[in-house]
């Protein structure tokens, strides 16, 4: 008779591509680096302080983070420098790219500190073991430079494959940060699938205090639904930078005078007239409604486009 086979079987052991997928996840968990953290994190916030500088590195005037395309730049340059350093003839060429690499590395470096300085501790323990990996890379880099400026080829060809190494691993650990934990990625509902078109129902107007931001539901989402006098602004509660939640925050006035919320958690600051960014680390506009009060006193509210 045939041999039978267990499809299920209980303990299996996990595949080799399942471990190198979950590696980063254990460094997630790994508390023993929140010393560091702590110090470091300080330090950032000490230096990059709120303000034009700080929007910028995050990337509010782009309204997408600033440090992932940049960081397109040295990866590029130096990939393209390890393949022409295995091409005869292609000397001065390698080695010019070495030297562009680094230049586009310092403000990748920049703007990857600023948005590390603005995430979950998880997060921050990933980013800094990303952050020293690629710190490895800038020194290996240099180290191929001067070797190649010094005429050592061989050993300046040697410091370049070894940064390629560490610079494919620290950009492993980057795309787990965007695409595993989401770092920069908009947390805010997607109202469009979520929220159907027409005005809906969301409570009593009465029921609103005056000047103090509270919470509803409507459908999936929470909303952040805010009352000035006789207007009432509506958003989505959850924080497009990484879902803190509004209702929390405070209410303030920004240079222009418009009514402001600031996120609880990491300080992103939107215009509560229509969601726009006043100051990050958000980058991602904050979903807004149009909203009415009927005859009964019925506060609806519809999507903004």
């Amino acid at each position: 008779m045939p041999r039978r086979v267990n499809i299920f079987r209980r303990g299996s052991r996990p595949q080799t591509s399942a471990r190198l997928a979950d590696a980063p996840d254990a460094l997630a968990q790994a508390s023993g680096l929140d010393r560091t953290i702590r110090v470091l994190s300080t330090a950032v916030r000490r230096t990059v302080h709120p303000g034009p500088v700080k929007d910028a590195l995050h990337g509010v005037p782009l309204g997408h983070p600033a440090h992932p395309p940049l960081t397109d730049v040295p990866f590029g340059l130096w990939l393209s420098a390890a393949v022409l350093d295995l091409v005869p003839g292609t000397r001065r060429a390698s080695q010019a790219l070495v030297a562009a690499g680094l230049a586009g590395a310092l403000p990748t470096a920049l703007t990857g500190i600023a948005d590390w300085g603005s995430l979950h501790r998880e997060q921050q323990r990933v980013g800094l073991v990303h952050a020293a990996g690629m710190a490895t890379t800038g020194l290996l880099y240099s180290a191929s430079l001067v070797a190649r400026y010094q005429g050592r080829d061989a050993a300046g060809r040697a410091f370049g494959f070894a940064g390629l190494s560490t610079l494919l691993a620290g950009g492993f650990l980057g795309r787990h940060l965007a695409f595993r934990q989401a770092a920069g990625a908009s947390h805010a509902e997607k109202v469009g699938h979520l929220v159907t078109l027409g005005w809906h129902d969301v409570c009593s107007a009465a029921d609103l205090p005056d000047g103090w931001p509270v919470t509803r539901r409507l459908g999936y989402i929470n909303l952040f639904v805010l009352r000035i006098g006789d207007d009432v602004h509506v958003l989505t509660d959850r924080c497009s930078h990484l879902a803190g939640p509004l209702h929390q925050g405070r209410i303030v006035n920004d240079d222009n005078a418009d009514v402001c919320v600031v996120c609880p958690w990491h300080g992103s600051t939107f215009r509560v007239a229509d969601g726009s960014v006043v100051h990050g680390p958000a980058t991602a506009r904050q979903p807004a409604f149009e909203t009415r009060v009927t005859e009964e006193g019925t506060l609806q509210v519809r999507p903004l486009v």
